[in-house]
Order: structure tokens, then C-alpha cells, then sequence
């Protein structure tokens, strides 16, 4: 009997709220933009709170009426105080929003929440609104994601780590998104008793038939404004960050022969911000890198720019791409490097994958659940002559066929996967399963929000 009420439970609309930091442009706000609208897609109602978004800085689906947002939390505490304390402000900032909405009649409205990047509220969550299901996405332990480069930095991330931990643990289910993911939340939380679960990310899947060749023929315009000259496209897309590992695809590109080289080029394309310091060092340092290793490199900050870079050019760096011209590098390429290691998950293979490429990545982290090898691609160790091995097979020695075999299989695996309405199903069976089986003592609760007082409050006294 209980079976057949939990399933006639789960055929009804839900009522959804998410809660996120800042809804910007990134891997995890486009995840949360796509399990919204999948969610929505399938019926529920579904709303976000978040202390940011700003429409000339955001996912379409945020600005233009698909998804219901609300700001909140935000006319107190900034992002960050001159350039620091970042944590404490976005801690400060979600406490801020979820009290405005347990002193509101908004949350009634709402059966289940969403909750990612910050867990800091799930304990208002359980003390003050107990009927609410919460689940918890975690794209990485923040914790593991912070450098501690001195003593004073390593005591003053203590009470967050610890904070981050009794936190998570409060919420009815948590998800991650890779089983490389789950692997370092249990090593990372050995005192949290939930097992996460794995709900991957999606890849946006383009609509067919006269949509699809419209998109096309708007990508085919692009080619323009790009060199024509024959060459193979070995691509990489990353941020211009250091733990992006760009370089090593340099140096494999440069174990080709001379020969092989003046067939092909190698174009590094992906996120530049002039104004974020490692994205402008950084990419100083690969174009060294190239000077070092005698390939001759152009740097294209615009479309015009890269009409006129030498026919020589070894290796392109495309900064700040569109998304339409990504799409377009896709289409042409011979193979995608993704030099990244134990990248948590990794969106840009899929999209390769879907745009029919074989993908040569790092053997470790994401890549290893969504890269086939032999059949949608080829894992490698960070050493220079397997990448280049693989480049020049990639390039020179496979045959056509086998090539489309490669990419018609990528193309399969992410649709049948990867698709926002796997993505959104899988989400949906996850609040259909919370059960909450046992209730949190309210003493408990009221010591983990003392103690988040008291290393708020600490943090506060001392940034100011």
C-alpha cells in the first residue's frame, strides 16, 4: 500500500525551490539553469533564489522569463571585502536570503529544495521549515578547492571546513557529479552517513530538422572570419588557468615532425578575463612556451584579427570565444585535447562528442565516465609522447569511416546520457526517494548554528 502511495506521490507536480550563490555564467550555473528547466520541463513548479544575477552576465534561460528568479539576500554584505573573504561573504549573503525567506510566506510555497556550492543554510532549513525535502548537489568539497598557502590561511579555513561538513550532512539526500566526485566526498566527509548518489550534468542537445540547419548555416558564416587554409584542427577549449594543464598539449604538438606540423594546427580557444591576473599571465607563459619550443604562435583576441595571422601559425590562441564560434571549432576539428587532471566532471568532451570528435583527455577524474576508450576517444597519462601518438593517429593514420564511426558513437553516447532530460529525470527520482527516516535533534541544530555564529561573527570582527 505504502509502494502505490509513494507512486501516485511521485505523479504529482512538485513544488521546487533552488538556492544559488550567484547566477553567473559557469559549469555550476549552467547546471543549475539546465536542471531547472528539465525540472520544470517535466511539470513542476520550480523557482530560484539566488544574492546575484545580472542579465548582461547570465544564461539566457535567467534573463529572458524561462525560468521565475528572484534576488535576494544581497543589500548587506557584498561578494567579497577588497578582494577577500570570499567565503565569509557568500555565507553571509545565502544566510541573509534564506532568513528573508523563512520571515516571508514564500517558503510554504515551496516541498523541496535544491541546494548547491553552499550548505550553510540547510540548517535553517530543518530547524525552522521541518516538512521541507532538502537535497544537496555537491560539483566539488569546497574545501578541497582552496589553496592554503600560509599558516594564518590554513587556521582561518578550519571553522569553515568544519562548518562545510556538519552542514551537508543535514540535508535528506546529497548528489554529486561524477562517481570521481563521490569517491573524494567520502574521503573528504567520513563522518557524513549519507551515500551520495550520481546525477551527471548535461550537454545542451541541439533541436533537428530545419532548426538544426538554420543553426548551421549560421555556424557556416563564422568560417569567414577564420583561416582557410586546409589545415587539421587540433582543439583545445579551457579556461586560461594554470590547473587547466594547456601546456601539455603544447608540448605533444611539438613531438610532431615538421612535416606533420605544416599540416595541421593546434588552436587553444576558451575563457580570457584581462581583468583576472592568471588569465593574463598564463597565457604570457604558453606563448613563451611556444617561442621555447620554436612553433610559431598567433594570439586572436577577435574574429578580424584571425584573418590575418601567418599561414606558419603553429598554434592559435582564440581568447574569449562566442558561443557560436565554439560550436563551429567543434564541427571542424580533428580531435579535442582536454589536458585538465582530475577534472571533477567536464563539460567540453561532451560537446565534442555530440559535434561527432573523437577526445583525447587525461586518464583520471570525469573524463573516465564519459570518454570510451577506443570508441569515442583515447585516456591518457600526462606524458607528451602518448598525446602526441595519439595526435598524429588522430590526424594522419585513421581512415574516414573509422572516424565517423568514432564520432557517430560519441554522438549516441551523450544523447542517450547526457541530455538534459536524462539529467532532469534522474533529479526528479532523487526527491521522489527522500525519505526522512530520522529527524535531526533540535539541540544539534542549535549548536551548528551557534557555532556558525560565532565563526561568522569571528570572521567578520576580523575582516573588518
Amino acid at each position: 500500500m505504502a509502494s502505490k502511495e509513494k507512486a501516485a506521490q511521485a505523479k504529482l507536480p512538485k513544488r521546487i525551490l533552488f538556492i544559488h550563490p550567484d547566477l553567473g555564467i559557469g559549469g555550476a550555473e549552467r547546471l543549475v539553469v539546465d536542471a531547472a528547466v528539465g525540472l520544470q520541463d517535466r511539470g513542476h513548479s520550480v523557482t530560484i533564489y539566488t544574492s546575484h544575477c545580472d542579465p548582461r552576465h547570465c544564461f539566457d534561460e535567467a534573463r529572458n522569463g524561462t525560468l521565475e528568479i528572484h534576488i535576494s539576500g544581497d543589500t548587506i554584505v557584498p561578494p567579497n571585502l577588497l578582494g577577500r573573504f570570499s567565503i565569509l561573504c557568500a555565507i553571509l549573503r545565502q544566510l541573509h536570503l534564506t532568513l528573508a525567506l523563512l520571515t516571508s510566506s514564500q517558503l510554504s510555497n515551496y516541498d523541496y529544495v535544491f541546494v548547491d556550492q553552499l550548505s550553510a543554510c540547510i540548517p535553517l532549513f530543518r530547524l525552522f521549515s521541518p516538512r521541507t525535502k532538502i537535497l544537496f548537489y555537491c560539483h566539488f568539497p569546497d574545501y578541497l578547492l582552496t589553496s592554503r598557502q600560509s599558516l594564518i590561511k590554513s587556521l582561518y579555513r578550519i571553522p569553515f571546513d568544519w562548518l562545510e561538513a556538519a552542514t551537508t550532512g543535514l540535508a535528506d539526500t546529497i548528489v554529486v557529479n561524477s562517481a570521481f566526485t563521490k569517491s573524494v566526498f567520502a574521503d573528504a566527509f567520513p563522518q557524513i552517513q549519507t551515500v551520495p548518489r550520481v546525477v551527471y550534468p548535461c550537454v545542451s542537445i541541439p533541436p533537428s530538422g530545419r532548426l538544426n540547419r538554420r543553426v548551421d548555416s549560421a555556424l557556416d558564416s563564422e568560417t569567414d572570419f577564420l583561416p582557410q587554409d586546409g589545415k587539421k584542427i587540433l582543439l583545445s577549449i579551457n579556461r586560461f588557468e594554470r590547473k587547466k594543464n594547456i601546456d601539455l598539449a603544447i608540448r605533444a604538438f611539438a613531438h610532431l615532425t615538421d612535416k606533420e606540423r605544416t599540416r595541421s594546427r593546434l588552436v587553444i580557444a576558451g575563457g580570457y578575463d584581462s581583468r583576472v591576473s592568471e588569465n593574463v599571465a598564463y597565457h604570457a607563459e604558453l606563448v613563451y612556451l611556444c617561442e621555447k619550443l620554436e612553433l610559431k604562435s598567433a594570439t586572436s583576441k577577435n574574429f578580424i584579427s584571425s584573418l590575418s595571422i601567418p599561414a606558419d601559425t603553429d598554434v592559435l590562441f582564440l581568447l574569449s570565444i562566442p558561443a557560436s564560434l565554439k560550436s563551429h571549432l567543434l564541427k571542424t576539428a580533428s580531435l579535442l585535447c582536454y589536458t585538465p587532471a582530475r577534472e571533477h566532471f567536464g563539460i567540453v568532451p561532451l560537446e565534442a562528442m555530440l559535434a561527432g570528435v573523437p577526445v583525447l583527455a587525461h586518464n583520471s577524474g570525469g573524463p573516465l565516465e564519459t570518454v570510451s576508450e577506443g570508441v569515442t576517444g583515447w585516456l591518457r597519462p600526462a606524458e607528451e609522447e602518448a598525446w602526441a601518438a595519439v595526435m598524429r593517429k588522430a590526424l594522419f593514420e585513421l581512415q574516414p569511416d573509422q572516424v565517423r564511426e568514432m564520432g557517430r558513437m560519441g554522438k549516441e553516447r551523450v544523447v542517450a546520457e547526457f541530455s538534459k532530460e536524462k539529467m532532469a529525470e534522474r533529479l526528479d527520482g532523487e526527491f521522489d526517494g527522500i525519505v526522512r527516516t530520522q529527524e535531526v535533534k533540535v539541540a544539534w541544530l542549535w549548536i551548528i548554528l551557534g557555532v556558525a555564529g560565532v565563526v561568522v561573527g569571528f570572521s567578520t570582527a576580523l575582516a573588518w
